[in-house]
């Protein structure tokens, strides 16, 4: 099983955000990192958790690097029994709150993996997203946490902006890969319903012939495509597992869990969660649901579609793709290699 963290404090709010992040709540810190031991415990014992039965942790939000290493150190002390060996354990970062000591602080506690949100190395269109970091910010976090010893390095890129030119994003890449890092994420933007950007549409601006360049882009750099948003020479364990369908605890608030046919759902709300945080709302899925899920998850990485779980119509229509090269069948396995078809293949699998 997984182990995702969510720490909903954020620096600065980003005008695409749809997160469970606040920036006035920092005074809830302490009270909240309290909170999560209290349902660490709870979903281990639900999980029935072993020794050595988490396979990797990682710390979202929010943004983790406004909490300080030493409120994570409990966390740390209670899981450390359950970790298997050689575990990725992987923290996201904002470049300017990231500093070089708690970079190190979280590194000794043994995170081996970072997750920088740069989203852009461009003055213009980090403020046009109300990032809190620059350019500089950015390049001197990375460099920073290849000094201290992260060997698994990643960034963050969003692409379809208004304003983007492929000069723009060009030019994004090539700082990117002039970084030590060996992972990269690349994000469309998206309009979410309760951001600021919910009211202006038109700061989205993606086109397929845009996306396929950005795409091939990354892969002739040696970034291989193994999930429709992450590249690298270097694949996260903690986000294969989610395509891989595995359990995962979900501890925070806004968090998601998942066991067998149950999803779970701590409050949104953050004093809600720090007074009591295992009201966690329950829901319960299909043999159907999790069939679509796994369909819908497996076409858009690496991971693939186990033939086997198809029903007889399904099959004929897979077989049709498989006729058409839109699909390849391998060892039981239904493989897509054009990510961005993959609700449209999953939508005609199903219908």
């Amino acid at each position: 099983m997984l182990l995702y963290i969510h720490i909903p404090f954020c620096d600065s709010k980003c005008s695409y955000c749809s997160f469970n992040s606040y920036v006035d709540k920092f005074h809830l810190k302490e009270k909240y990192m309290q909170a999560l031991l209290i349902q660490l415990d709870f979903e281990l014992k639900r999980f029935e958790a072993k020794k050595q039965t988490i396979e990797s942790v990682f710390i979202g939000g929010g943004t983790p690097s406004t909490v300080a290493p030493e409120l994570y150190k409990p966390i740390f002390e209670s899981i450390r029994p359950y970790l298997k060996n050689n575990i990725e354990i992987t923290s996201e970062a904002n470049p300017n709150s990231a500093t070089k000591a708690w970079l190190q602080g979280m590194f000794d506690l043994g995170v081996n993996r970072i997750s920088f949100g740069v989203q852009s190395f461009n003055k213009e269109k980090l403020k046009l997203l109300n990032r809190a970091h620059d350019a500089t910010d950015a390049k001197k976090a990375i460099l920073d946490a290849k000094e201290i010893g992260f060997k698994n390095i990643s960034l963050d890129l969003i692409y379809a902006t208004l304003g983007d030119t492929k000069e723009l994003l060009n030019h994004d890449l090539k700082t990117a890969f002039s970084l030590p890092i060996n992972h990269l994420s690349a994000y469309a933007l998206t309009i979410e319903e309760g951001t600021p950007f919910e009211s202006k549409p038109h700061m989205s601006k993606e086109t397929l012939n845009l996306t396929n360049w950005l795409f091939k882009t990354v892969q002739n750099s040696g970034f291989k495509q193994y999930e429709i948003s992450n590249f690298g020479s270097y694949q996260s364990t903690h986000n294969l597992g989610y395509w891989e369908y595995k359990d995962y605890i979900g501890l925070g608030s806004g968090a998601v869990g998942k066991l067998g046919l149950k999803r779970f759902y701590p409050t949104t709300i953050v004093e809600d969660y720090i007074i009591n945080p295992v009201n966690i709302r329950v829901e319960e899925l299909s043999l159907e649901d999790k069939k679509i899920e796994q369909i819908f998850l497996g076409l858009r990485s690496c991971v693939g579609v186990k033939y086997a779980i198809l029903n007889n119509d399904e099959q004929k229509r897979a077989d049709i793709l498989v006729d058409e090269k839109k699909l390849t069948l391998k060892n039981d396995t239904l493989y897509n290699h054009e990510y961005l078809l993959a609700d449209e293949i999953t939508l005609f699998l199903s219908s």
